[in-house]
Order: C-alpha cells, then structure tokens, then sequence
C-alpha cells in the first residue's frame, strides 16, 4: 500500500504545530507505531519547520511546502522552503552550531532530527532554499 500528501503553508510558527499534528496523524494511518515512535515523528517533524521559520525566512514570511509518504514499511517526510538556503550544511548539521546565539538557540535541530529518524538528508542552496527529507521505518500490521 503507497498512500501520500502534499501540503503548503505559511511559514509562521502558529503553524509549527499544525505541521507535526498532520505528520503523526498520517503515519498513524499504517504501521505498528509506539507512542514514543509517533513523539518521535512529531518532534522531528517540529524541529524541521522551526528551522525554517528561524533560519529560512528569518524576518520575511514564506512557504513551506510537507510531503508526506508511507509505503512498505516506511515513513518519508519532506519539509521544504525556498528561503536563504544554507551555506555549509556539514557545518549546520554539527552539535551545538547556531548561526542565532543571541536569540538562545542550541544548535541541536539536525540532532535532534537525525536520532529521532532512521535517515535525514539535508540539500539546501544559499537564495535558493532547503530540502530535509526524513525517513523512519516501522512493522506492518499482521493482516487479520
């Protein structure tokens, strides 16, 4: 079974919690999720959109577009801007590295979403936004 969506919205943090509600109610939809795996998803799906509302636009308002997917024993998430991109993704991906240190930020979002999900991949372009795509796997349902 293939089963899939695509949405876009603002990017305003009201929105941060629409996106990961959306995201754990669609992979609930198959597999054999623990509640752990669903806050999981969840805070993966958070930390994501965060960064593009603090990093991708930083003071303008843009879009985010999710792409969500489950099939044969995946979950795929897909969360992209077409903001600032970012100029070293090795760099932005190490522990504690923050380009916003006066607004108290950890620098752990890629972290965070890299030991919550079986993959991350991360592309981005500076003026040209970012593509984090997410991946976690889960046990099919024994048919009854």
């Amino acid at each position: 079974m293939e089963n899939w969506f695509e949405m876009r919205l603002p990017a305003l943090s009201v929105n941060e919690k629409f996106a990961r509600t959306v995201a754990a109610l669609f992979a609930l939809q198959v597999g054999d999720w623990s509640l752990a795996d669903i806050n999981e998803i969840k805070t993966a799906v958070s930390e994501a959109v965060t960064n593009v509302i603090i990093h991708g636009y930083e003071q303008t308002t843009g879009e985010i577009t999710l792409r969500g997917q489950v099939s044969e024993g995946r979950f795929e998430i897909v969360i992209q801007d077409h903001g600032q991109g970012i100029e070293n993704v090795e760099q932005a991906r190490e522990p504690l590295f923050t380009t916003k240190p006066e607004q108290e930020r950890s620098g752990l979002g890629f972290t965070v979403m890299e030991s919550f999900m079986d993959e991350l991949t991360v592309s981005s372009a500076p003026g040209k936004g970012t593509v984090i795509k997410m991946v976690k796997y889960f046990v099919s349902p024994t048919p009854q």
